[in-house]
């Protein structure tokens, strides 16, 4: 490995830092600028988009205007003219009824004008101007992304109308007046929403915003272009946005390539006086007047970056050097102190206040560092001597507890079981108890006995060969046969017959009892236990199921801990040392393996594995 003095070390950790520093904040600032962009963006669409609607309404409402004011009982082709419209009927109220006209229906229900867009049918068209059914006779065009269609021209029209109702002189509808413009290829409505919305603002020879009307899915009225220079009539929007607008009837937020450039754009429905949808306005800002303010935003922000940094390094260039003199000295005496020579002291030279007051620590500490050491050693010696107290006890008294308890449960049971003369009812009953806190007892010592072992170190493996279910699962079953009689469980032994292994067979049998003692005493009244095993590369994988409470996440963590009982409700009228799961843990990992509990549905497996050894 090669070295590098103090000095270099410090400047180019400082370096790093501040460029680390540098190069977050830029990444920070850089994302910041962006989010902030691209919210102003969509912000500036919707109310685009908002103010593009205002002026489509405005359009309707000045036609309802200019019917208002003209004489409804005059030449209709010169009202036609005069109000600049594409179509302009007078009807009387018969007539009106069986027109299919929805806004003239309306006007006769509502006894008012009434304006809205409308879909024009080609027959109706058919009565029309030839100009207008030559506007309206749109080439549909093939565009990537829309959605599959069989139509190849646009037969029917879409207009902006209103319709006002004619009144005799007491005051009843005698016909109505209505009229309209056609919105097909009307290139002066687009190109006037489109100048009160973005004006005439310009940016890069393009201008900034762009206004479409969509008969369905069909450009019929547009200033976006196409890559000649023509208006893209014909074209359709693509099926996502079409699902958004007319299938779903929401406003649609979208970045999308158009033409040439990239823009944000809005879509909103249009609809009918009745409220179906029949087509979508659409205005689109251009993307990179937004670009090109956060890629200026940014150059500015890299200066400042760039200098700041430059800056930095050449502080941490002196830095370093003041930092690194002091320290080299207290390296040196850190070095002696490591060979022994505890009460070493430095001379506190420093020129820096905090390193100043670090040498004179520094010296406190070496001069301590030997009384220290010597108290540590003295410490140590008693803890040693404490601990070896604590397991001699636990043995001595284990040990001796174990032949006492051998003699009076022999006595027990002799008396339980009628061997030292009959007993009465009563009395067995007490004597049942006691054998029950007797064999509890006993096994609580073997606890205690395992425990000394583990905790002295003494806990060897001598492995031999032996049959996991034969020699180790079926003896643990039978030893408590007597608790699945009582709580009429079911066993299901499902390990395979004559299947051997190589393990310390009176550990594993502590490990057995363990999880099957648990399993029984834990375990529903009229449950399942479940016994299985499988061999995976050379490892023996033992599951130990029971139905029972399923034991939560955070209590997992306490099963295998020395002393820990969990608080359940079960275990507050079963008894035990909390030693059990500890003891079968060390067993376990004494054999290479490790044990681990995966709650179910309505139980727990415990699961251990180990290595075969065969």
């Amino acid at each position: 490995m090669r070295l590098t003095s103090l000095k270099s070390r410090l400047f180019v950790s400082f370096v790093t830092i501040v460029l680390t520093l540098g190069v977050s904040i830029f990444l920070l600032g850089y994302y910041v600028i962006s989010i902030d962009i691209v919210g102003r963006a969509k912000k500036q669409v919707l109310t685009n988009l908002k103010g593009a609607h205002t002026a489509y309404l405005a359009e309707i409402t000045r036609i309802g205007y200019a019917l208002k004011i003209g004489d409804p009982g005059g030449d209709i082709e010169t009202l036609r003219q005069k109000m600049d419209l594409d179509y302009l009927f007078r009807v009387t109220a018969e007539e009106a009824v069986v027109l299919p006209n929805q806004i003239v229906h309306e006007v006769l229900e509502k006894d008012d004008g009434v304006g809205a867009t409308r879909l024009i049918a080609k027959d109706e068209l058919v009565r029309m101007n030839p100009a207008i059914r030559a506007r309206t006779n749109i080439t549909i065009l093939d565009t990537p992304m829309a959605r599959p269609t069989t139509m190849k021209v646009l037969d029917t029209g879409m207009a902006k109308e209103y319709a006002i109702p004619i009144r005799d002189t007491a005051g009843r509808i005698t016909g109505v007046l209505y009229g309209g413009r056609i919105i097909n290829q009307d290139y002066a409505l687009v190109d006037r929403i489109k100048s009160i919305v973005f004006g005439q603002e310009i940016y890069n020879s393009k201008p900034v915003g762009t206004v479409t009307i969509f008969q369905d899915d069909v450009r019929i009225s547009t200033n976006v272009l196409t890559q000649e220079g023509h208006r893209a009539i014909g074209t359709r929007i693509s099926e996502q946005v079409y699902q958004c607008v007319v299938e779903e009837g929401r406003t649609c937020q979208d970045r999308a390539f158009v033409v040439t450039d990239w823009c944000h754009t809005a879509y909103e429905p249009i609809r009918d006086i009745k409220g179906k949808i029949i087509g979508i306005l659409y205005v689109g800002v251009l993307e990179r007047p937004f670009g090109d303010m956060a890629r200026q935003i940014l150059l500015v922000f890299v200066l400042v970056l760039i200098l700041a940094a430059a800056l930095g390094a050449a502080l941490s260039f002196i830095l370093a050097g003041t930092i690194s003199r002091p320290l080299t000295h207290m390296l040196e005496a850190t070095r002696r102190i490591s060979t022994g020579d505890l009460g070493h002291i430095i001379t506190a030279e420093a020129s820096i206040a905090e390193l100043h007051d670090l040498a004179r620590a520094f010296n406190e500490m070496s001069a301590r560092l030997e009384e220290r050491e010597m108290n540590l050693q003295v410490s140590k010696q008693k803890l040693e001597e404490s601990n070896k107290s604590y397991l001699e006890l636990i043995g001595f008294v284990a040990h001796e507890l174990k032949g006492l308890l051998a003699s009076a449960i022999m006595n027990a049971y002799a008396i339980r079981d009628g061997f030292l003369g009959m007993i009465n009812f009563k009395q067995k009953k007490a004597i049942d108890s006691i054998t029950r806190n007797l064999d509890y007892l006993t096994a609580t010592v073997k606890k205690f006995l395992n425990l000394s072992r583990i905790e002295r170190g003494n806990l060897e493996i001598n492995r031999t060969k032996v049959r996991l279910k034969e020699d180790i699962l079926d003896p643990s079953i039978e030893t408590f046969s007597k608790i699945f009689q009582d709580k009429h469980m079911k066993i299901h032994n499902t390990v395979e017959a004559d299947f051997p292994v190589q393990v310390d067979a009176d550990l594993m049998m502590i490990v057995a009892n363990n999880l099957i003692n648990n399993a029984a005493k834990y375990g529903f009244e009229n449950g399942q236990i479940r016994l299985s095993s499988t061999l995976r590369g050379g490892r023996v994988r033992v599951e130990v199921y029971n139905d029972g409470r399923p034991i939560l996440e955070e209590a997992q963590k306490k099963l295998f801990r020395k002393f820990s009982r969990l608080d359940v409700p079960e275990k507050k009228t079963v008894k035990g040392s909390g030693l059990g799961l500890y003891i079968t843990k060390q067993i376990v990992e004494a054999h290479g393996g490790r044990i681990w509990v995966e709650p179910a549905e309505k139980g727990n497996s415990f699961i251990f594995e180990f290595e075969r050894g065969m």
